[in-house]
């Protein structure tokens, strides 16, 4: 089994529709929803107890559960010596059943919402809308938020600050940036996906008495990507083992950006393949040569040339389109590797080689198939709106690729509907050659046998991992050695480091 069930219901995010099931399926179940009301706002004050000293308060309620939730946390946090206020959207007579409960437990005065409630405040609690929310941000809330921005207070939303998509990470219009948020049972996409994550602060996780067996009744197929689930599945070398048992990959180097090919092959090696070969047009032989030494370096003249190498069935994954030139070529190359059925990466110029025939690349893909393409890539082969999960779901299903959509929050998506948010990539990746590497460990991975949706994420979440353990000043060639230290404590089951 390379993906352990147990962790990946742990690290399962749910959508705001989803929670929304989970909450009906625990009440059904004989637990009230005034007890997990009372349970979420508990959690929210003590994750404030826990990080500030009591200071002047204000609690912004919404209309719905979310208020509910503030009106608890202004409550208890009164009780332990707080100085609070609360204003509300609506009006106290407005709320419904449980959020009119927990209304009922505040004594104290309740304001309007408006800026106006702001003055003396140190610390705000977020509490007006959930992570349902599915329109603009405006009116007297959006003024809201906007003097929240002015005036720079901290802010600890409930669930996601308001304004946050949960299913998607999109901001309707205006959202406030908080210093954490609290959020319950399970997270959602838009608290690890952009700009929501961005929003979110410090997300802290609360348990409020949810039966994890309710996932039973509500599956999710979208998980934080964490070695939790997919560490089993990493390949491991046996004392029998030897390079021939590794796989054999193969690198399609281009003839003027030679950086690519060969951060792909090294990365790939590095990542445990037992050999590398880099075909090598004749002209640019001497600079793979010269500077390749775990490496193959096998000149070709052709496409032909190449056909020759992928000929041999002991070459059993190849990556094209690093530095591989856009053009006829690169489609020829890119058609034969599929034609062969090795296990493929597709990358960079391999996919813009089709953008004008996208169908003519897809139909030709039949056997295990990881495209790791950037926003700009994507938008050449695919015409899908919608979230980022929902873009790349909808992408792997019409290629029959796994697709890794590259970016600070990277989504890898299956064939079969399975998403994973990846989270840990800090922003040094953003440099030239940073891509390469990552495709010569899906690469490294694919060649030693790895289920391509789970190497894929596995791939996503080591090329960040190794880079948060460089951190400022990180050039790509960088990453090609940090990976030792990040393979060896995945696979010692040590404590990863935290960045």
């Amino acid at each position: 089994m390379t993906i352990s069930r147990a962790g990946w219901r742990r690290h399962a995010l749910l959508t705001p529709r989803q929670m929304g099931e989970v909450d009906r399926l625990t009440i059904a179940g004989g637990v009230p929803g005034s007890a997990l009301m009372d349970k979420a706002g508990r959690g929210v004050a003590d994750t404030i107890s826990r990080r500030w000293s009591p200071r002047p308060l204000v609690v912004l309620c919404g209309p719905g559960n979310n208020g509910g939730d503030g009106f608890v946390a202004a409550r208890v946090l009164e009780q332990r010596g707080w100085p609070v206020r609360i204003a509300l959207l609506g009006s106290v007579a407005g709320l419904r059943g449980d959020a009119a409960e927990a209304a009922a437990g505040w004594h104290g005065a309740v304001e309007p919402l408006m800026p106006a409630a702001l003055d003396e405040a140190a610390l705000v609690i977020d509490g007006i809308f959930g992570a349902g929310l599915t329109r603009p941000i405006d009116g007297v809330t959006r003024a809201v938020i906007e003097a929240l921005d002015e005036r720079r207070l901290p802010v600890v939303a409930i669930d996601v600050p308001s304004g946050v998509d949960g299913a998607s990470g999109e901001v309707r219009g205006i959202a406030p940036r908080a210093a954490s948020t609290v959020t319950f049972f399970h997270k959602k996409p838009g608290h690890l996906l952009l700009p929501g994550r961005s929003h979110c602060g410090e997300t802290t996780l609360v348990q409020i008495g949810i039966p994890e067996a309710v996932l039973d009744h509500v599956a999710s197929d979208t998980v934080a990507n964490d070695p939790v689930w997919w560490r089993a599945g990493l390949p491991r070398p046996s004392l029998e083992s030897h390079k021939y048992t590794r796989g054999h990959a193969l690198v399609a180097g281009g003839r003027e950006m030679t950086g690519a090919g060969r951060l792909a092959a090294k990365s790939a090696l590095r990542t445990g393949a037992g050999l590398v070969t880099l075909a090598a047009p004749e002209a640019a032989f001497p600079i793979y040569a010269a500077a390749l030494t775990g490496v193959i370096v096998h000149p070709v003249a052709g496409s032909n040339d190449f056909c020759a190498l992928l000929a041999d069935k002991r070459r059993n994954a190849v990556v094209i389109g690093p530095g591989a030139g856009v053009g006829a070529e690169t489609r020829d190359m890119t058609l034969a590797t599929l034609e062969a059925e090795k296990r493929v990466v597709l990358d960079a110029d391999a996919l813009t080689s089709f953008a004008d025939d996208p169908e003519t690349l897809f139909s030709a893909i039949r056997s295990p198939c990881v495209m790791t393409p950037h926003e700009g890539e994507f938008a050449r082969l695919f015409d899908v709106a919608g979230g980022k999960p929902e873009r790349a779901r909808h992408a792997a299903w019409q290629s029959g690729a796994v697709v890794l959509l590259k970016g600070a929050d990277t989504v890898i998506a299956a064939p079969d509907g399975r998403v994973a948010i990846n989270a840990n990539a800090p922003p040094e990746l953003a440099t030239a050659g940073s891509g390469d590497v990552l495709a010569g460990i899906v690469l490294g991975l694919l060649a030693q046998g790895m289920e391509p949706f789970v190497a894929a994420a596995a791939a996503a979440w080591i090329h960040g991992d190794a880079a948060g353990r460089i951190g400022s000043g990180l050039i790509s060639e960088d990453l090609v050695e940090a990976l030792a230290p990040t393979l060896r404590d995945l696979l010692r089951g040590r404590s990863l480091v935290l960045h």
